[in-house]
């Protein structure tokens, strides 16, 4: 079958890049910097479902991605979670965050309304991220 990625994924984000373990996805959600991390591994639920190799790559992804999210917005906070309560797939959220967000300092996970990036301003945030793979 080989790796593909959960629909609730395809909905919610935009594929921005192929990394050497990860496709990165930009989450269309324009009140936070945000990027998802989703191993192409099949059937990767857990991080023990990667091979010692793999999780060290998954970490220097997510530091990689962590400087992405610093140049997609003002960052103050960087918030790093694979919770996968509601999608299985193994990933890893990788959130930019201000004092002044709105939700600070509660999770962004599940609250509130989410607001689209509008056609433009995704596409210059897509330009920056697949410039920096």
């Amino acid at each position: 079958m080989g790796f593909e990625v959960a629909p609730a994924f395809e909905a919610g984000s935009v594929a921005a890049a192929e990394w050497p373990l990860c496709q990165v996805r930009l989450q269309d959600d324009a009140r936070f910097p945000w990027l998802i991390l989703i191993p192409r591994v099949e059937g990767a639920v857990e991080l023990e479902d990667l091979s010692v190799e793999q999780r060290a790559m998954l970490m220097e992804e997510t530091v990689r991605a962590g400087a992405l999210v610093r140049r997609l917005g003002v960052v103050e906070k960087l918030n790093v979670g694979a919770i996968g309560n509601v999608t299985a797939q193994l990933h890893v959220h990788v959130v930019g965050r201000r004092r002044d967000d709105g939700l600070w300092p509660d999770p962004v996970w599940g609250r509130g309304p989410v607001v689209p990036y509008t056609d433009d301003e995704r596409a210059r945030l897509l330009s920056v991220l697949r410039s920096s793979s």
